[in-house]
């Protein structure tokens, strides 16, 4: 039996290195909307362990939210630990993920990343009718670009 009551996506989270680097990144190179900013409160390890999963010590320091050009959503968090796992999860590791970004033209899209010293993974593959190509921020994740046109 599924879960009751489920309306379907509402955004995805994750978190970053350094909450003004991927602000930089999401709005002034990926052309991103900042929705809002949370404000941070203070809570004891007890409260972000059981809620949030998080290792102790740990403290957020910042959550913004951003929406991409087509409306979905997306929530960023930084915290600080000082034990905090740094490396990015590839896509062959547990948890590994990436975001994927539609656009119309790419050629364009992949000559502008590479002129911005955007590490572009590859040349863009063919999938159908569209192409696909994977990219990487600054500080490491794995970000996708898809185009209905080859």
């Amino acid at each position: 039996m599924p879960l009751p009551g489920l309306q379907g996506m509402d955004h995805v989270g994750f978190t970053v290195p350094d909450i003004e680097q991927a602000h930089v990144f999401f709005v002034g190179l990926l052309g991103c909307e900042h929705v809002g900013s949370v404000a941070v409160q203070r809570w004891d390890d007890d409260w972000l362990r059981d809620h949030m999963n998080v290792g102790p010590g740990a403290e957020i320091t910042a959550i913004r939210t951003y929406r991409s050009p087509a409306g979905s959503g997306f929530e960023v968090f930084e915290y600080a630990r000082a034990r905090q796992r740094r490396e990015q999860p590839r896509n062959d590791d547990a948890g590994g993920h990436h975001l994927a970004f539609r656009v119309a033209d790419m050629g364009s899209a992949v000559a502008f990343l590479r002129e911005q010293g955007i590490t572009v993974l590859g040349e863009p593959s063919a999938a159908g009718e569209g192409s696909w190509v994977y990219f990487l921020s600054p500080w490491g994740m794995q970000l996708e670009l898809v185009s209905a046109t080859a």
